[in-house]
């Protein structure tokens, strides 16, 4: 019987790695068809401390160094069987996260850890961290393609070490679409939609740049901006970005196309926003990110989709190269945005697309290969323990 114990940030804490890895939990565990709890070594801050009376939720105090090697001696002398390592270098303690290493140094248990975030060329003190985690970490999990490679060329690890597996997404609930419209106030709307923590690195002013030139062709067009001022945005400048935005739209006449929804959105409700929604776009400005859990539900739900070049988007979309326009194409985004628009028969054909790639994406079939590259790995680990041989395991898909 395998148990698996997750070590990263948890529910009731409103951020995305907490939301993925609480899925992932329930997703592995029904994969198993095991009724036993699985734990979780939950980053906290001082803060959040005493948030949860779950015994199987083992606080790790962010910023105390110690308290790493104390969980992996915890976690060392449990009837845990694997550790599945979800890795940002931002979440926890010293500089870059670099209190992590003193957990995995010492972790004698087989340990998975899934990058959410890989550098095409990384640089200290990023470098040397995620480097020694991919060297003492058993197999490691991507959800982009292309981090295999970054992987490889930067770290000299072995491709029969990196397994992909999608991002998450739930399972889509079409029929409840025009409910949800109706509920959303958007059943005569024409509904562009952008999710995430409010901040410059956003793209959104780029689709208010090309809005009025859609508005003109559709005046019923509505452009929802969802989501709160990201955290460390807000404590930098408070709100001024958000004020930034909304003069724009003040300026472009777009009061009556605009919304823009400053709250935390909890994961049912985006489910119904992105369902309702007509067209999902990313817009971003950056090429390096290597994973968005906001495009790949859009996908995961079957939703239209158009996007900049980055990374993820790439490895996502690539088969469909006119849904990646690059950031400064304005003339391009105005005249995709309208076409699709347009003709309700060709956003159909481009629901049924992003069905097909997202069915790979849904939380029970991730589920089931996560679970199957936990229970080969022990197995494996067993074998070699027993043996003194090396073994590899690999999973499709």
């Amino acid at each position: 019987m395998i148990r698996a114990a997750y070590v990263s940030t948890y529910l009731p804490k409103k951020c995305g790695l907490a939301t993925y890895t609480h899925h992932l939990r329930q997703a592995v565990k029904s994969a198993k068809l095991w009724r036993g709890l699985d734990p979780v070594v939950v980053v906290t801050d001082p803060k959040e401390a005493g948030d949860s009376n779950d015994p199987a939720l083992w606080p790790l105090m962010r910023d105390q160094q110690e308290a790493y090697s104390q969980m992996t001696r915890k976690l060392n002398d449990s009837d845990v069987s694997i550790v599945s390592l979800q890795h940002e270098f931002g979440i926890f303690g010293g500089d870059a996260g670099s209190y992590i290493l003193d957990f995995v140094r010492e972790l004698n248990k087989p340990l998975i850890t899934t990058f959410h975030t890989v550098f095409e060329n990384p640089r200290e003190p990023y470098r040397s961290i995620q480097e020694e985690i991919a060297a003492r970490s058993d197999r490691i999990i991507v959800m982009n393609r292309k981090a295999i490679a970054y992987l490889r060329n930067s770290f000299s690890v072995p491709e029969d070490k990196i397994a992909f597996i999608p991002h998450g997404t739930p399972v889509p609930n079409p029929e409840l679409r025009e409910r949800y419209r109706d509920q959303l106030e958007w059943t005569n709307r024409k509904v562009i939609m952008t999710f995430g923590l409010l901040s410059r690195g956003k793209g959104i002013e780029l689709i208010l740049e090309i809005l009025p030139e859609v508005v003109k062709d559709f005046p019923e067009v509505l452009y929802a901006i969802v989501g709160q001022t990201h955290p460390e945005v807000k404590k930098s400048e408070g709100e001024a970005y958000r004020e930034h935005l909304q003069q724009l739209i003040r300026q472009k006449n777009l009061e009556k196309n605009v919304v823009m929804i400053d709250r935390y959105i909890e994961e049912e409700d985006l489910i119904k926003q992105i369902t309702a929604c007509d067209l999902y776009i990313t817009p971003y400005p950056g090429m390096e990110q290597i994973t968005s859990g906001t495009l790949a539900y859009a996908v995961g739900l079957g939703r239209p989709v158009l996007s900049t070049p980055y990374s993820y988007a790439q490895d996502l979309l690539g088969e469909y190269g006119q849904l990646l326009i690059p950031f400064d194409d304005w003339q391009n985004w105005s005249r995709q945005i309208k076409m699709l628009l347009s003709d309700r028969s060709v956003l159909k054909q481009w629901e049924r697309r992003m069905e097909r790639i997202g069915k790979l994406m849904h939380w029970p079939l991730v589920g089931k290969k996560h679970a199957l590259l936990f229970a080969r790995t022990v197995q494996l680990t067993h074998e070699k323990n027993r043996t003194g041989g090396k073994q590899v395991v690999s999973i499709s898909g």
